[in-house]
């Protein structure tokens, strides 16, 4: 096979240049509008669907997923016991959001509130019971828990607490020991 003369090699080069550029246009054509955009112009919507394809391809962790992404827990009835349906409930909550509702004893100020939920908080924090507050009223607050299966266990500690009125979760009342506005049956 003989050398390339300078025609031949200047006709691969160009075959070679519009390849190059057939390919790069094709893939370009294939990108969506908003990613063709510089990334300076990108609204909050193009960087969500930025994101949502970085994450496709990358495997994430249950426990990092977002709530509404994550498959529910297993639950294995064979421990079930249907004499206690708080035992479901709290199998049924594990791993997502679940708030509960407080109220202290009256008479009360926005700040004893603010400071008996603070110290209630602070507690079960230290017995490894994560929950965030928010104050609601002068004598409600919110106790919010990342992973629901623990508001049970902190309803067990709140309802002991003197000061405490009630804990409201999944709808259901609990009252606190030293409650004033306890119903008989719970007397």
């Amino acid at each position: 096979m003989g050398a390339l003369t300078a025609s031949s090699l200047r006709l691969l080069l160009l075959v070679l240049t519009i390849t190059a550029g057939v390919v790069r246009c094709k893939k370009a054509a294939e990108k969506p509008d908003w990613a063709k955009k510089d990334p300076i112009h990108f609204s909050d919507a193009d960087v969500e669907r930025l994101l949502e394809q970085w994450d496709e391809d990358e495997d994430v962790p249950e426990d990092e997923l977002p709530e509404h992404k994550r498959p529910p827990p297993k639950i294995d009835m064979s421990k079930f016991d249907p004499e206690n349906p708080e035992a479901m409930l709290r199998m049924s909550k594990k791993g997502q959001t679940l708030m509960s509702f407080c109220t202290v004893t009256l008479p009360t100020t926005r700040e004893r509130t603010e400071e008996l939920s603070s110290l209630w908080q602070t507690a079960l924090h230290n017995n490894h019971i994560q929950a965030e507050r928010y104050l609601i009223s002068d004598e409600r607050f919110i106790f919010m828990f990342k992973d629901g299966s623990q508001a049970w266990d902190a309803k067990d500690f709140l309802v002991e607490q003197e000061g405490f009125e009630q804990i409201t979760l999944e709808n259901k009342p609990y009252h606190g020991k030293y409650s004033k506005s306890k119903p008989k049956e719970e007397l």
